[in-house]
């Protein structure tokens, strides 16, 4: 029988989201491939330095510390070549990282590759192919490279905070504020307060994660948190909508439009995820942070 992901939780995952490239990117923008690729076989020995996202595949591959069965898969997929590939695996081999899966395209897009591996999360610092993972519904996130990594506070805790509108829920609501302003944005949430929401396109990975919490390996968990603009009366209609998905998150902030960086470096989160770059950008000198190209806040960037 071959060998199945099935049940697992997979993350799918660039080099440089990873590990930090960021110098030998350089090169790579600067020169042809073929330097690049010289450059990482010089330094194949030399172990690359934690990327943005390092804390966060860490702290997921631990749940599978315990026991026979392996509830996480996480997958090198990235636009590096087999040469370049090396140095991931030897990198992720010096930190101890369980990573044996990689995909390597050498400058082709490689996101039609989320599909077999049935992917719950793709994330990369290339927003086109961000942006065509989405596109075929595989929650997806750009990775900022400038952003804070992730704290030593909570090592058996992987913690995730979400936006809600556009990334969790559909940009339904959003649509409707921007056209419309608050007052009528305010109005229509009080009108469709038992309405669900529609899904954004982050409500897959939410539900793995509620998965993740029921299986928990070797002391690990998962701590969730919405973190988002709305503020009352709109919060209701979010809680209803979670709860309509027997879905729970542990920490729910609606700021009502206060910057979301000074709460997030509170809640100290392995990644954050968000839709609108301006939020994103506040967010990462703070905390590991992502871009969703989703919804209609990302719709004149096309």
């Amino acid at each position: 029988m071959p060998t199945s992901l099935d049940g697992r939780l997979v993350v799918a995952i660039s080099s440089r989201a990873l590990f930090d490239f960021e110098e030998e990117n350089r090169v790579f923008e600067a020169a042809d491939d073929r330097a690049y690729m010289q450059l990482q076989l010089q330094r194949l020995e030399q172990p690359a330095r934690p990327g943005v996202a390092f804390s966060l595949v860490n702290k997921l591959l631990a749940f599978n510390a315990a026991g026979d069965a392996a509830h996480v898969e996480v997958v090198i997929l990235s636009r590096n070549d087999p040469v370049s590939g090396m140095r991931v695996f030897r990198s992720a081999q010096h930190y101890g990282l369980p990573v044996e899966r990689g995909v390597f395209t050498r400058g082709e897009p490689p996101w039609r590759y989320l599909r077999p591996l049935a992917a719950n999360l793709f994330l990369s610092t290339n927003e086109a192919d961000v942006r065509q993972a989405l596109e075929a519904g595989v929650p997806a996130a750009r990775v900022f490279p400038h952003s804070r990594h992730a704290g030593s506070a909570h090592p058996h805790e992987v913690r995730i905070a979400f936006d809600g509108d556009a990334v969790l829920f559909s940009d339904e609501a959003e649509r409707v504020f921007q056209r419309d302003g608050l007052h009528a944005f305010q109005h229509h949430e009080r009108e469709h307060v038992a309405t669900p929401l529609a899904p954004g396109p982050f409500k897959p990975l939410l539900q793995a994660l509620h998965r993740l919490q029921r299986t928990p390996g070797q002391g690990m968990r998962v701590r969730t948190a919405l973190v988002t603009a709305r503020s009352a009366p709109a919060h209701e209609r979010a809680i209803r909508t979670l709860m309509d998905w027997q879905i729970e998150v542990d920490e729910a902030m609606f700021l009502g439009g206060l910057s979301k960086g000074e709460f997030l470096r509170e809640f100290e989160p392995d990644f954050f995820f968000d839709d609108q770059t301006r939020h994103v950008e506040s967010a990462a000198g703070h905390v590991p942070s992502g871009h969703v190209a989703a919804g209609v806040s990302n719709e004149a960037a096309r």
